[in-house]
């Protein structure tokens, strides 16, 4: 999984209250760090596995009580006593980051869709539990959002996955019925039926994220505004997607400062309405 895919959520934010911002940036830190043993470096798969198999072993030591022996950990216990936050979303992300090291292709969109649930739903769970608003249909509606952002980032990203990774986190299948093999996303060949292909990816992340949009406006004051920020990046990169017609070889789409300021201002807009509703 790329960093980039934690760019999608802005990493203790300015939006965020105050009280938040620490416990929020000592998940980031274990991910990031995490994501690194994965993906960075020249590290030998032996290597990366054995480092992930250490962040396993320190969250083991906070299950049962006994205390990590390394800073990280000792700051992630502290906010898992203080907030009461589940261990299991944590084993979950070095589950999924594991899986990068040993599993570079999906056959089928139900794997992907299994590795977003272990790579990208866990932080919004946690996210939800530090606001104190893990109910099911939080969760739910939640897991609809994260996994739309890891959608996304995968789209962002095929070239520099495959080039600089060797993975490929489309469905085989998929690319299969639209007759794009390896060798077209290896020359950036956009010809034939790609756009045909992005579209369709597109179209069904859009509709996983906009599933999951109520939560911006579920969620209270400057948590519901951080929330409305994060899905109108994705729904942004998305029409950026769609403008292109998939050409990410070309054209990846990025978030730039204009588009912060459209986003910023319709983020606003529930709020402006609940003042004149006062």
């Amino acid at each position: 999984m790329s960093d980039k895919h934690y760019e999608n959520f802005p990493v203790a934010s300015l939006l965020l209250p105050r009280r938040l911002r620490r416990p929020v940036g000592v998940i980031y830190a274990f991910a990031r760090q995490a994501d690194d043993f994965a993906d960075e470096g020249d590290l030998e798969d032996e290597v990366r596995l054995t480092l992930l198999d250490g962040f396993r072993s320190e969250l083991r030591r906070i299950t049962a009580g006994t205390a990590p022996e390394t800073s990280l950990f000792h700051d992630v216990a502290a906010i898992v006593a203080e907030y009461s936050l589940p261990l299991e979303p944590f084993f979950d992300l070095l589950d999924a980051f594991s899986q990068d090291v040993v599993k570079k292709r999906y056959e089928n969109f139900a794997e992907v869709m299994d590795y977003c649930r272990r790579s990208a739903n866990p932080v919004g769970l946690l996210l939800l539990h530090l606001y104190g608003a893990a109910t099911p249909r939080n969760i739910s509606h939640s897991n609809a959002i994260c996994s739309a952002l890891q959608l996304i980032n995968f789209l962002q990203d095929i070239a520099i996955d495959y080039h600089d990774k060797d993975r490929i986190y489309l469905p085989l299948d998929e690319l299969a019925k639209y007759r794009i093999s390896e060798d077209r996303i290896a020359q950036g060949d956009t010809s034939g039926m790609w756009r045909m292909f992005m579209l369709f990816q597109i179209e069904r992340t859009r509709k996983l994220l906009q599933s999951g949009a109520p939560l911006g406006y579920i969620l209270p004051g400057r948590i519901g505004l951080e929330m409305r920020m994060i899905i109108l990046g994705g729904e942004t990169i998305l029409r950026k997607l769609h403008r292109s017609g998939g050409d990410v070889f070309d054209d990846r789409p990025v978030l730039k400062p204009g588009d912060w300021v459209f986003m910023f201002a319709r983020a606003l807009l529930p709020m402006r309405k609940a003042r004149k509703r006062l």
